[in-house]
This record gives C-alpha cells, structure tokens and sequence, in this order.
C-alpha cells in the first residue's frame, strides 16, 4: 500500500472511533519541511460551532494517529503532522456537500455561464437532481448544473 494511502486507513479508523470522517490527506513539501495534513469533518450540517469539529477532536485524532505512525513508519522522512478541520469557509467539491449546507451563505464559481453570469453568491437552497439551487441576493434562484461548477466555497457568516 502507498504510504499516503497507508495514513488514510490509519486516519480513518481513528477518526470513525471518534465519530468523524477524514475529508481529505495531503503530503506537501513546505518552507518548514515535510507536512502530512489531515482534515478531519464531522458529519452532519455542521451548522452550529457545537456541530463541527473542535481543537480537542484534532488534538485528540493527532495525538492517537502520531502513535500509530510512530509504529507503522510509513514515510521514510521526517515530517510533521497536522489534523485540521476544513475550516468555515470550506470548498463544496461533491454535489452532497451543497446538499449538506443547505441554508448556509456560499460562492460558487461555473466553467460557463448560467443566466448570463459565472459567479454566483447567495444562500444554497438544495439540490435537485444534478442541480444546486442557489437563491441569489434579490430572492432569485439560480439552477446550477453541478457539471458546470468549478469552484465552491462556504462564505463565513457573523450573526
């Protein structure tokens, strides 16, 4: 098994004892040297900072995915690892991520023009079939073909 995939299983059956899933891993070179990132989601909404993931779920998932790597040894380099969360401006990247956050404020980005324009902004009201719904600024919705989308992204909201 590749090492990046060998530190998905980890992360996942570390993750899922804690009731989270893995949303992403990444192995980058950086300034400070090697970075394994893990991004650690809880499922559900997330609407609430009560819903999502919090310092002590990533202190805790690195803590016990650090032990498991120190015994397995993947990487044949040092490196540092971090668990994050995908934050509160996260990417949408699946049609169910749109679904996921229906109510929440988002920008959406298409590769060619839906109702004469390629960016969107405005409050996600679904998904039917293979389309996001998106209710612009003055009320109107926007069918978007989650074909066309290129970019997604969840808009930080201060109430």
């Amino acid at each position: 098994m590749e090492p990046l995939a060998q530190i998905r299983t980890i992360a996942e059956r570390v993750a899922a004892s804690r009731g989270l899933d893995v949303w992403d891993v990444q192995s980058r070179r950086e300034a400070v040297g090697h970075v394994v990132r893990v991004i650690i989601d809880r499922p559900g909404p997330a609407a609430t900072p009560e819903d999502s993931v919090s310092v002590e779920d990533c202190e805790q998932v690195n803590r016990e995915i650090s032990t498991i790597l120190d015994v397995e040894d993947p990487l044949a380099f040092a490196y540092t690892l971090e668990v994050s969360s995908p934050g509160l401006d996260r990417p949408l990247r699946t049609l169910g991520d749109y679904a996921r956050f229906t109510g929440r404020l988002a920008k959406v980005v298409l590769g060619e023009a839906v109702d004469n324009q390629k960016a969107f902004e405005g409050r996600l009201r679904g998904v039917e079939e293979a389309d996001v719904l998106l209710e612009g600024p003055k009320g109107r919705l926007h069918r978007l073909p989650f074909r066309l989308i290129t970019r997604g992204r969840l808009e930080v909201e201060f109430r």
